[in-house]
């Protein structure tokens, strides 16, 4: 598989998105640990997950909780897995998503995901939403805190203008490593975030990269030049969406989620299809 660059460590091209593990619609454990096993076994070594991941109010932590567990009961080396979680984004248990990016928050959150996923130091930690509660380098600033507390390893940040992501750079003084947006054929308003992050050597992590839970099965039929490269390739629509987001630069790194192991697998295997320059022009033109 191919690999990208996140800071100072090596991943796989293409990460698991754990969301569609315990959220609405969400499999039995036994279904999530498979899958994330069957994507760890395909190669992948990045899980992105947060502590806002889960569906009622005294599960929080829910996602971490399952990757932990996944991660202790797989067979592989999990010390080679780089594990990204997020902090600052909360679901009250109503169905509802409300922000609080406040640096107690952010620093107690920090450290009961360590505890949940069972590290002394958090090997990714992104600030997941600026709250519009909070000015913008108070949030920055806990996470360069936490960075000098040891607490997390790596810091980035998540639904973030090219203005937040400079702004972070200097905050951090040179530390941030990652920025995550939405991104996807049909969502495509992140392209400046991409370009910036390509300049600045900062990986670029895609979040709902195929359309999102309850579109990603209808990319082909939404999207006819990904739907015809992908017919002549022998490969899915969503594989060619997936390559296609890597060959548009060297620090993309899409998070695809998923909640069964055979498209855990089929995404995997994505990272190592290699588009001409024609069809990439060609998808991106779409």
């Amino acid at each position: 598989m191919r690999t990208r660059t996140i800071g100072d460590t090596t991943v796989s091209a293409v990460g698991l998105g754990a969301m569609p593990m315990s959220i609405e619609g969400r499999p039995d454990r036994e279904r999530s640990i498979a899958t994330i096993h069957a994507s760890l076994d395909a190669g992948v070594t990045l899980i992105d997950t947060a502590d806002a991941y889960h569906l009622h109010a005294d599960e929080v932590g829910h996602n971490e909780e399952l990757v932990a567990e996944a991660l202790r009961t797989w067979g592989g080396d999990a010390s080679a897995v780089l594990v990204a979680t997020k902090g600052g984004h909360l679901r009250p248990g109503d169905g509802s998503w409300t922000i609080d990016s406040s640096p107690g928050h952010l620093k107690e959150a920090a450290q009961a995901s360590a505890q949940r996923l069972g590290v002394d130091a958090i090997g990714l930690y992104q600030l997941h939403r600026p709250d519009p509660q909070v000015p913008y380098a108070e949030s920055l600033g806990a996470l360069a805190e936490l960075l000098d507390a040891g607490t997390i390893r790596m810091a980035g940040i998540s639904n973030a203008s090219p203005e937040q992501i400079r702004q972070a750079q200097e905050v951090l003084g040179g530390r941030l490593v990652s920025v995550q947006n939405q991104f996807s054929p049909a969502f495509r308003s992140s392209e400046p975030e991409l370009r910036l992050c390509e300049e600045m050597g900062v990986a670029f992590l895609p979040w709902s990269p195929l359309g999102g839970i309850s579109s990603a099965s209808e990319l082909g039929s939404r999207h006819a030049a990904f739907a015809e490269v992908a017919r002549a390739r022998g490969v899915s629509p969503q594989q060619v969406t997936i390559a296609w987001m890597l060959a548009l630069g060297e620090r993309v790194v899409p998070i695809p989620g998923s909640s069964r192991p055979e498209t855990a697998r089929a995404s995997a295997e994505a990272a190592d299809l290699q588009l001409s320059a024609d069809e990439v022009a060609r998808l991106s033109a779409a």
